[in-house]
């Protein structure tokens, strides 16, 4: 794609006062067009949400709990909390799944406490695999996996208390978004006291999701798995893998092996580009479902071609001029031709490999853009293309541009910002999910992470308007679309396009500090959101990004300090 609660109480106000720490931000913009971009359509102001808490103390236990994102329901016990200690305990009760979260979690507070807690295995120390007898009067942390805990997928409940916390949910996603909630619990770094509360959670949508290109630059598997990192501690649980482009081909292709030796051999600007290997690839999803994500690998088809085209030219239509490598920001306007059956054999070869190779259930074919190639012979390639993902036993993913294109029930990306909607696409988009597709709602006014902050911001683009934290924050997907319905909406995702970004810390500062808005706007109910609550908890993540090392922007409208 080219253009491609309300605060409780004075004392969360003391909280984000207090909040400091920022020696990783990019610099602070003078600008105020970031809370004032071009509103989309179906766009509806945030409801005032219910408080954060519930319960006798509520104001009192407010000021502890800065979550992002926020929970479905927090009670305050009232009363001690739990103390993290050196001789804490983590217990995982419920089998691998278990042991897998407490091993995480064990690495995680090593690196935010320094207690250096050794990983799960037989021996002893101060984590063990606890039988079923372990519980809430055990003093430590408790990890329970129990398919009858009735916390719905991917939900979780957390109670603490004096002499520990209890984890619970039905299924080892649900356990790992609470073991993120607990590391949130808990200081950036050091020790310290986990809040007397009982916290009820599961998320909103089952897709949340973010896009990475590492077509227009590459990025190397490390940095990857660095963002990765950030982006399961914010609950999300798709990375889609943006793997080819006009500028190159990221992903090795057995049989093709110019894919990689030529495709791949450079990048926007003229860089020495790169490509992952099937190890590679592994390793990635590998290290994502570890942490609970699923990755939608993508090959953009029919267009946004040409590294594949300057690879293999005889794709291209008969007469076409012979691509040469494109290192510029935009697109080629190359595309496979429609009318060749080598294409499909092409297709069907790249598409049964990425099958062999993905765990998840979703290939996304791209269609987006395809603006040299005829509707008719468009609709066709798209149809072919989504039975060719189907025969692999994958499901087809695409951007909403092939919503007429014959897919059959599909996952569409919908990312036109509503000021640049093409004529009848709504109605083409309306139709499909007649049909039986999906939406995943990634609109460029709100969710394009390769926008602007502001006007004063250096890196990314600004076609679509400037992307402030507010304008990220303040919409609602399940009206966003008038002519979609909400139980058809699957999702959110952030896309984060790199024309302009080539180094991992220009991924941080674009997706810091807008990640954690949009990934509250999938997780948390629409009745519970609110933006004078959210900036202030938001603001109170910025020293652990600063203990993580992380680049972040000091966005307008945050009450940083």
């Amino acid at each position: 794609m080219n253009r491609r609660a309300l605060v409780v109480g004075v004392a969360l106000v003391s909280l984000a006062t207090a909040v400091s720490g920022c020696g990783s931000s990019r610099p602070a913009s003078v600008s105020s067009d970031s809370a004032t971009a071009t509103p989309g359509a179906g766009r509806v102001a945030a409801a005032p949400g219910p408080p954060l808490l519930s319960g006798p103390a509520a104001a009192a236990a407010g000021a502890a709990l800065p979550l992002v994102p926020e929970p479905s329901e927090v009670t305050a016990l009232g009363g001690a909390g739990y103390r993290l200690t050196a001789r804490s305990v983590i217990r995982a009760d419920g089998g691998p799944a278990a042991a897998g979260v407490a091993g995480l979690l064990a690495a995680e507070l090593d690196a935010s406490t320094g207690y250096r807690l050794p990983p799960p295995d037989t021996g002893a120390g101060s984590l063990s695999v606890a039988g079923a007898g372990a519980g809430a009067g055990d003093d430590g942390v408790t990890l329970r996996l129990d398919p009858a805990a009735g916390t719905g997928p991917e939900g979780y409940s957390l109670v603490s208390g004096p002499d520990g916390v209890v984890v619970t949910a039905a299924d080892g996603a649900g356990l790992f978004h609470g073991a993120q909630t607990l590391r949130q619990l808990l200081p950036a770094r050091g020790a310290g006291t986990v809040a007397a509360v009982r916290i009820t959670d599961r998320p909103r949508y089952p897709v949340r999701s973010v896009e990475l290109d590492v077509a227009r630059h590459f990025f190397p598997v490390p940095v990857v798995e660095r963002i990765i990192d950030l982006l399961a501690e914010y609950k999300i649980n798709y990375l889609h893998l943006h793997l080819t482009d006009d500028q190159g081909w990221r992903i090795e292709i057995p049989g093709l092996p110019r894919l990689t030796g030529i495709g791949a051999a450079t990048e926007v600007g003229g860089g020495p580009g790169g490509s992952y290997t099937d190890a590679d690839y592994r390793a990635i999803t590998a290290y994502a479902a570890a942490r609970y994500l699923t990755v939608v690998p993508e090959v953009d088809l029919p267009a946004h071609t040409n590294a594949a085209l300057t690879a293999y030219p005889d794709l291209a239509c008969a007469g076409a001029a012979r691509p040469r490598p494109y290192t510029g920001i935009g697109g080629a306007e190359d595309s496979l031709c429609a009318d060749k059956p080598e294409v499909y054999a092409f297709v069907d070869q790249v598409v049964g490999a990425l099958a062999a190779m993905t765990p998840g259930r979703y290939i996304d074919i791209g269609g987006d853009e395809a603006f040299g190639v005829s509707d008719e012979a468009y609709d066709a390639f798209m149809a072919r293309a989504a039975a060719i993902v189907r025969a692999h036993g994958k499901q087809p993913m695409a951007w909403e541009d092939a919503a007429a294109g014959g897919l059959g029930p599909a996952l569409l990306g919908a990312w036109h910002p509503a000021s640049q909607v093409p004529a009848g696409l709504a109605s083409r988009l309306a139709a499909a999910v007649r049909g039986g597709s999906q939406v995943l709602l990634e609109p460029a006014e709100h969710a394009y992470l390769d926008q602007k902050y502001d006007r004063q911001t250096g890196l990314g683009m600004s076609w679509a308007g400037y992307v402030g934290v507010p304008q990220a924050y303040d919409w609602d997907p399940g009206t966003f679309l008038r002519d979609v319905p909400a139980d058809s909406v699957a999702g959110v995702e952030a896309a984060l396009w790199t024309e302009t970004l080539s180094t991992p810390q220009d991924l941080e500062s674009m997706l810091l500090p807008r990640l954690p808005a949009l990934a509250e706007v999938g997780w948390t109910p629409q009745r519970s959101r609110d933006w004078s609550s959210f900036r202030l908890r938001l603001a109170a993540q910025a020293p652990r990004w600063d203990a993580q090392g992380l680049d972040w922007t000091r966005a307008d409208g945050v009450p940083w300090r």
